[in-house]
């Protein structure tokens, strides 16, 4: 067993240069019942943009009040310690920028172990303590309140969770041990590593006490007061805390195990084997079930020192600073003072994906919105669909009566396209031809306004091209969404050589508008992400035609640790498309890009893999064997080769695009990845994992970041 009070935390507490220190200053309060509560609220000075964080300093500074509030508990001037945080803050968690900063496997364990004894103190008072969860509390600041006796929350707190996993560690100030202890481990098991594998789902408060990790819940108008009120009452006896989870009430023996085991197959098949922090966190839950606090914090306090000083965290913290800093001032995008005002915005289209967009803006901007169609059937199919979709939105509560129905308000539909006259922003999402979308933004110029911004929402075409025949290119912007619409966080703004400052402010503000981030490309085939996706896609129909199994394909690919396998992608995008894409890029770049004719072939079966429950490629259908039979060779690549093929081209490929200007630097086409392809964390995009596999080096002799982005040695 660790004892923390003989450890020497000195090497951690050097790493304090630049940390903005949370303070925890105290006050006592008298409760109606007479008893004195000392509320500490844990506040940096700072407003709610910059929440509270626990780096060394902060630890410290907690350390020794815990340890004045003890002495006092002792000696009778409290009966309770109660902590809070600023408003709207309890905290962030962990400063992760110290922790990336801990050059070894030691200072990796002294930062868990140092956590762990500070925060276990709350345990430790002699007197109760009491977190009120007043706002948004993410790792370390659940821990907090997991450390203490008894939860309240804010009905109003913005989020509640364990994010560890997502950044490729573990929860390690005892959320891995107390939470399954508390919840039991079906739930925990959600909140520790489902809910951070599913793009870092957060709980609301009220899953938060419906699950039991709060023992209760108060509206926010009167928050504090009403959780001092029932702290009083459950010291006074007159509150007893009913937990259904508690130790003698979980079910051990068989239902653990049998989750556990649940839970690995279900990440293995979902994610593969690669990344380390999901395999860690289960393995931990797993021993949570049974043996004592200590252990299950001194195994907490092992797992983080590994993962802490591992290339999957490096690559993760440089991912999660692309995601929480340059995806919010984008490269070369202009004044946002240039921007033209949206009050209207047109769609030319009523089908699927212009009714996602629809919906989208009319969501998000909440201004008049325009769709239009070749006849009034597809865009009566269109509106359906969009009234549909508020209809669910407010069947489940996020939109009142009220809100749903001026949004209906908002849309209308028509085949006369008259009414584009006074739409600021057109965008189309018709066919994927060049020929087609230069026939309708034909027809819409001589409509509307002389300083209205046309978009296209072309995946590959060349944006010049298809505004080539317009009187005024100029206005003409490339803006790039990802499917699902609503939820694919990225947008690729396309810039020609034509392309205003005024317009392409207008596609970053409208972007900004719609809860999306955007990156500036220059006007390339496939910008970004379907060109990396286009040799990804390319390799393994490349490998597949020379003769190769299919699942030897798949495999193949595993390492790399992306989302989904080359076939799952394919069958997602739509064969259609991919064979479209393909086709593109191997016109665009015929040395470099693969593309068959038979791939067509096969995009005109009604199904061309099967899968598993769990969405995992099995094998070709019955009709697709038949199609492939004849094209493909006698010549199979090993798993070894086909790995290198996709390492090198994609170094290649980034290489290339970084000499071409398509971007500015190897920041936005990681940044792309992780947003519009939902590349993982913990490759840091791409850059970082082919530096470190030597692909980068192979193919130009150098990396492409200087150091290389990788774990510390121990």
């Amino acid at each position: 067993m660790t004892n923390y009070t003989e450890i020497d935390f000195a090497p951690i507490l050097a790493m304090t240069d630049g940390e903005v220190i949370t303070h925890s200053p105290v006050r006592d309060i008298r409760l109606p019942s007479g008893k004195v509560i000392a509320l500490i609220t844990l506040d940096n000075g700072r407003d709610h943009n910059r929440p509270n964080t626990l780096g060394p300093a902060t630890l410290a500074e907690l350390d020794k009040t815990l340890e004045a509030l003890k002495a006092r508990a002792a000696s009778g001037e409290i009966d309770a310690v109660g902590i809070t945080g600023k408003q709207y803050i309890l905290a962030a968690g962990a400063d992760l920028s110290d922790i990336s900063k801990v050059g070894s496997k030691e200072n990796a364990k002294l930062v868990a172990q140092f956590g762990h004894m500070v925060l276990g103190k709350l345990s430790e008072l002699g007197v109760p303590s009491f977190a009120f969860v007043n706002g948004l509390a993410l790792g370390g600041g659940l821990e907090i309140a997991l450390n203490s006796s008894y939860r309240t929350v804010d009905a109003s707190a913005a989020a509640i969770a364990l994010p560890e996993v997502f950044l490729g560690i573990i929860p390690g100030w005892g959320g891995a041990y107390l939470l399954p202890n508390l919840i039991g481990i079906e739930n925990a098991l959600e909140v520790v590593i489902s809910n951070p594998l599913k793009q870092n789902r957060m709980l609301k408060p009220q899953q938060a006490f419906d699950y039991g990790i709060v023992d209760a819940i108060f509206p926010a108008s009167n928050y504090l007061e009403d959780s001092l009120k029932w702290a009083d009452r459950v010291m006074t006896g007159a509150v007893k805390v009913d937990r259904r989870h508690e130790p003698g009430k979980i079910e051990r023996l068989t239902k653990w195990p049998i989750a556990i085991k649940m839970a690995r197959g279900m990440l293995e098949s979902r994610i593969g084997t690669v990344p380390r922090s999901p395999y860690a966190a289960l393995e931990l839950l797993e021993k949570a079930k049974g043996g004592t606090k200590a252990e299950g914090f001194a195994r907490e306090d092992d797992a983080l020192a590994e993962l802490v000083t591992g290339d999957q965290f490096a690559a993760s913290m440089y991912a999660f600073d692309l995601v929480q800093k340059r995806a919010k001032r984008p490269v070369g995008a202009p004044d946002k003072e240039l921007a033209k005002k949206v009050t209207k915005v047109g769609i030319i289209g009523a089908g699927l994906m212009a009714s996602q967009f629809a919906l989208l803006f009319l969501r998000k901007l909440q201004v008049p919105v325009l769709i239009t169609d070749l006849d009034q059937a597809r865009v009566d199919k269109g509106l359906a669909y969009i009234d549909g979709e508020i209809g669910k939105l407010e069947a489940k509560g996020r939109l009142d009566g009220d809100a749903a129905n001026r949004l209906r308000a908002l849309v209308h539909g028509t085949t006369d396209k008259s009414e584009y006259a006074d739409c600021d922003f057109v965008i189309e999402a018709v066919f994927e031809e060049v020929g087609v979308k230069q026939q309708v933004f034909g027809e819409i110029e001589k409509i509307i306004a002389d300083d209205a911004i046309l978009a296209t929402n072309t995946s590959s075409l060349s944006v010049e091209e298809i505004g080539a025949k317009l009187a005024h290119p100029e206005r003409l912007v490339g803006f790039h969404f990802f499917n699902p619409v609503a939820v694919m966080p990225l947008i690729e703004i396309v810039k020609t050589p034509q392309t205003t400052d005024a317009a392409l402010s207008t596609a970053f503000v409208v972007a900004r508008g719609l809860g999306k981030n955007a990156v500036l490309t220059a006007d390339a085939p496939g910008f970004v992400v379907n060109r990396l996706l286009a040799k990804v896609m390319g390799e393994a129909a490349r490998a597949v035609y020379e003769g190769t199994p299919l699942l030897t394909v798949e495999k193949a690919f595993a390492p790399i640790g992306l989302p989904m396998t080359p076939f799952q992608l394919i069958d997602l995008v739509g064969w259609k498309v991919a064979a479209h894409v393909q086709d593109t890029m191997a016109h665009a770049f015929p040395e470099r890009f693969f593309a068959s004719e038979n791939f067509h072939e096969l995009a005109e079966l009604p199904e061309v893999v099967e899968k598993d429950r769990n969405g995992k490629v099995t094998g070709w259908t019955k009709a697709a064997e038949k199609v492939l039979k004849g094209a493909v060779g006698s010549s199979p690549a090993s798993e070894a080769e086909i790995l290198q093929r996709v390492q090198d081209g994609l170094a290649q490929e980034i290489k290339l695009m970084l000499d071409e200007g398509v971007v500015p630097e190897v920041e936005d086409i990681d940044l792309c990845l992780i947003l519009g392809a939902a590349w993982p964390f913990i490759d840091g995009g791409a850059s970082p994992y082919l530096d470190r596999e030597g692909a980068s080096e192979r193919v130009f002799g150098d990396s492409f970041h200087h150091p290389l982005i990788k774990g510390v040695a121990s």
